[in-house]
């Protein structure tokens, strides 16, 4: 898993393969690493649970997030995240479908980089996912691991 990891953390199917096959039309990405809850991102990003034998000193290029999602929201992931010193600077991308103003100021507060509502239109969300995966993977200088 090299620079151009990305990780997505989002329970619904659906999205998930919507964002892999936008990925796919890219090229960007060496490497997507689903999680499907908020305890399986921390796992992987701190190197717990069956994710023990990660090298965490390599983290993912950037951390598509969503925020509703079981057994541990996005936002305690996030504060859980800029919390440690191994995941602080990780860039974290808000990708949900809500559109409150209380999840907005929250996801800002506790440090996301961006907040991107999902479209729910089908070309629209591939074309989202294509152009988080140029910035975040092409264009974004990421801080230093």
């Amino acid at each position: 898993m090299g620079d151009k990891t990305i990780l997505l953390v989002d329970d619904e199917p659906d999205d998930v393969e919507l964002a892999l096959r936008a990925f796919r039309m890219t090229d960007l990405a060496s490497d997507v690493v689903v999680a499907r809850d908020g305890v399986e991102a921390l796992d992987y990003l701190l190197g717990t649970g069956k994710y023990r034998d990660r090298n965490t000193s390599l983290q993912p290029q950037v951390v598509l997030l969503d925020l509703k999602m079981p057994l541990m929201d996005g936002l305690e992931v996030l504060r859980r995240m800029r919390a440690d010193g191994r995941t602080k600077w990780v860039p974290v991308v808000i990708l949900t479908s809500s559109l409150e103003q209380t999840d907005l100021h929250a996801s800002y507060s506790l440090g996301a980089n961006s907040y991107v509502s999902k479209p729910v239109d089908f070309t629209h969300f591939l074309e989202a996912a294509r152009q988080l995966g140029v910035y975040w993977l092409a264009l974004n200088r990421a801080p230093p691991q």
